[in-house]
């Protein structure tokens, strides 16, 4: 019997896969790639008797090969907090979905051990895009000012490493990441410890000063758009950009629009509370998907920037 995990290579991911195996070590294939690679299922090989641990995507766009796991005899678990449609009733699947606004895949995770790794769930809520919970539970569990911040950087650091069109993007592949990570119980440790760590940081620090020169398409009041150059500092940077750009617009709905190597453009949307939510907005494309307040659409035709930048101009702009 073997162990599969299949996992988003964000911070959500990687901190919900760290958790889980500094509770059971055990030997085990790991799946992931960049965090638009979502449907990981197909990827995943397993036999009668196996486990699959699934962690932040969504089940709706894995349905047909978690269909056909548990037919052939697998016992899946799934961690996750985005839309995941009709949630199947069987008795080899073990499902933690919660699509609350304030949760994240992570938090899942250490609430089902609980709290025995919550730093790594801290960090994870840093990197995605939620500092006020992130410092809330880090001065709870009794962690000082420099240990925060060095937690809320390695959150960061470990989500921007997830954005790109394919994995040569990326500074590190997610799975070789994950490996370099799993002997740490404590992010602090990794950061001090790990060469891994300084790499990212500095990566991450010269990508953010070129994204910040950019100017937007759009502005209007109530939603601005901004389109990146087609570089692999550009596609690295997307997520990074995206939560800086909601600290400061925090009235605003935003989408960046980021070219693809091959053609076309993938867009990330951060809306406010009380506004369409993000995740049915990009639902009205193919590809689209995500939760209330972030979502993305994996591929636009060039032909059809201009019809998304006038959606979502109709959609927000007040």
């Amino acid at each position: 019997m073997s162990l599969h995990y299949a996992f988003n290579g964000d911070a959500d991911g990687l901190c919900a896969l760290q958790q889980l195996r500094l509770a059971d070590p055990a030997p085990a294939t790991l799946v992931t790639g960049v965090k638009r690679d979502i449907e990981l299922l197909r990827r995943v090989h397993a036999s009668a008797g196996d486990t699959v641990v699934v962690l932040d995507v969504s089940l709706d766009r894995n349905r047909a090969d978690l269909e056909r796991l548990l037919r052939v005899g697998v016992q899946v678990r799934y961690f996750d907090h985005h839309f995941a449609g009709d949630v199947p009733a069987h008795p080899r699947f073990e499902s933690h979905i919660d699509l609350s606004d304030e949760v994240w895949t992570s938090l899942l995770v250490d609430r089902h051990l609980g709290g025995r790794y919550r730093a790594w769930a801290i960090v994870a809520a840093f990197g995605d895009g939620l500092p006020a919970i992130g410092r809330a539970m880090a001065a709870a569990a009794g962690r000082d000012a420099d240990a925060t911040a060095t937690m809320e950087r390695i959150g960061v650091s470990l989500n921007y490493n997830a954005y790109g069109n394919a994995v040569t993007d990326l500074h590190f592949d997610p799975a070789d990441l994950a490996e370099q990570m799993l002997t740490y119980a404590d992010p602090v440790d990794f950061a001090r410890a790990c060469p891994a760590y300084v790499r990212l940081l500095a990566g991450y620090e010269d990508d953010l000063r070129k994204a910040r020169a950019v100017t937007p398409a759009l502005v209007a009041k109530g939603a601005r758009v901004y389109v990146l150059p087609n570089a692999a500092w550009a596609r690295r940077s997307t997520g990074s950009l995206a939560n800086e750009l909601v600290r400061v617009h925090t009235d605003c709905a935003l989408a960046i629009l980021t070219p693809k190597a091959g053609g076309g453009f993938v867009a990330s949307v951060r809306v406010p509370q009380g506004r369409t939510p993000a995740d049915e907005f990009c639902r009205g494309f193919d590809t689209g998907g995500g939760r209330r307040l972030a979502a993305g659409v994996n591929h636009i035709a060039d032909s059809d920037v201009d019809r998304f930048t006038g959606a979502f101009r109709a959609k927000y702009s007040t």
